[in-house]
């Protein structure tokens, strides 16, 4: 880096010079990733958007087979119990599906995203970790994954989320939830519409 009263050279993290107007750090932000560097983790955050018309609560034999899951048996058995002591406090006319809490499908999939995080080798442990649920919107419920990586090498960085996003993706649907996306060129061809009269 060399500084001049006019301008500022700045070497980039990909190596390249960047010349900057020495007045511009004084009116705009800039990035600095050496925290980054020096805390041993690159942070993930970035959303799976959820279809909401997916969402729903689970029936019996959905917990059954999802107990199944080595990530969601202690949750699953944690949280049943929680259920089990909360409904039974309800009268015999308040014990009807709208006044009971019940187990959705979203929840325990976010506690399986959670625990799938906190036993991967290649997230840090010591620093933050979140799956929330943001607020919904018309491209979908984003579902929002907050951890940081065990490295900040740019190549294993990538290679490391790709991992968490393809086993995320391709697990979705035991769930009984979808991926939103907006309509492809495929989906209209699945449309039949009626013959024109």
């Amino acid at each position: 880096m060399s500084i001049s009263f006019k301008s500022s050279r700045i070497q980039n993290w990909d190596k390249t010079i960047t010349t900057i107007p020495t007045k511009r750090f004084i009116t705009d932000s800039f990035k600095n990733w050496r925290g980054m560097q020096e805390s041993g983790g690159r942070r993930i955050k970035r959303c799976l958007y959820l279809d909401q018309n997916s969402v729903r609560f689970l029936n019996q034999d959905d917990i059954e087979r999802l107990h199944d899951f080595r990530l969601l048996d202690s949750y699953l058995t944690v949280k049943q119990s929680e259920l089990l002591s909360w409904n039974s406090q309800l009268d015999e006319e308040e014990r009807l599906p709208v006044n009971s809490r019940q187990l959705t499908n979203l929840g325990t999939f976010r506690a399986y995203v959670e625990n799938y995080l906190r036993e991967n080798q290649d997230i840090r442990k010591d620093m933050t970790l979140l799956v929330r649920q943001m607020a919904p919107t018309a491209d979908g419920l984003p579902l929002e994954l907050y951890c940081f990586t065990n490295t900040t090498a740019w190549a294993s960085y990538e290679a490391i989320q790709s991992d968490i996003f393809d086993h995320l993706l391709a697990i979705l649907p035991e769930f009984g939830l979808r991926v939103f996306q907006h309509p492809s060129g495929a989906d209209m061809r699945t449309l039949r519409l009626p013959p024109a009269q």
